[in-house]
């Protein structure tokens, strides 16, 4: 996957040197786009997750990321699992999680795999691992880095999206919902 064709994201864009700065930028622009947000509990339509659970979501991604970037440091060419990303946010009850809490652990996470990626060299961003999603394929440690961006990239679209939508604008207009 080179570019996305929903969110235009196109991997290149994000070069290894890139990688911290755009992680760490991810606390900052999740609660500019929260606060554009009437109700951020709110799904915009059956089977789309609210704009609380996208920066779930996306605060679980950069940990899981980082655990799998330890990972793949420390064991040849490891397989990683699947984080269990719709298992995850029902266990957790992502949508019923406090958005303050939530933007402090995101931009914490951000923080700390932007840290993780500064110090990499040429080598270990050539490491690869077993990456499961969206098939099972072998993925350099640059590109897991560059997919972290894009998720984070594309949720923010997602939360774009339900601030302009139909439901989300009339819950904020009828406080009975």
């Amino acid at each position: 996957m080179d570019r996305c064709d929903e969110c235009a994201f196109v991997y290149a864009s994000a070069p290894a040197e890139a990688l911290p700065q755009l992680l760490r930028e991810l606390g900052d622009r999740y609660a500019a786009a929260l606060a554009e947000v009437p109700d951020l509990r709110r799904r915009p339509a059956e089977g789309v997750w609210s704009p609380l659970e996208y920066t779930c979501h996306v605060r679980d991604v950069l940990r899981v990321q980082g655990e799998r970037l330890a990972l793949a440091l420390a064991v040849d060419e490891p397989e990683f699992t699947p984080m269990g990303r719709d298992e995850r946010a029902v266990a957790d009850a992502y949508n019923a999680q406090d958005p303050a809490v939530v933007l402090a652990e995101l931009t914490a996470a951000g923080d700390h795999l932007a840290a993780r990626f500064a110090v990499l060299g040429r080598a270990e961003l050539a490491r690869t691992g077993a990456y499961p999603w969206p098939q099972p394929q072998v993925r350099t440690l640059l590109w897991l880095g560059q997919h972290t961006v894009h998720e984070g990239e594309h949720h923010l679209l997602d939360i774009r999206r339900a601030a302009r939508s139909k439901a989300a604008t009339e819950t904020a207009a009828d406080p009975a919902g």
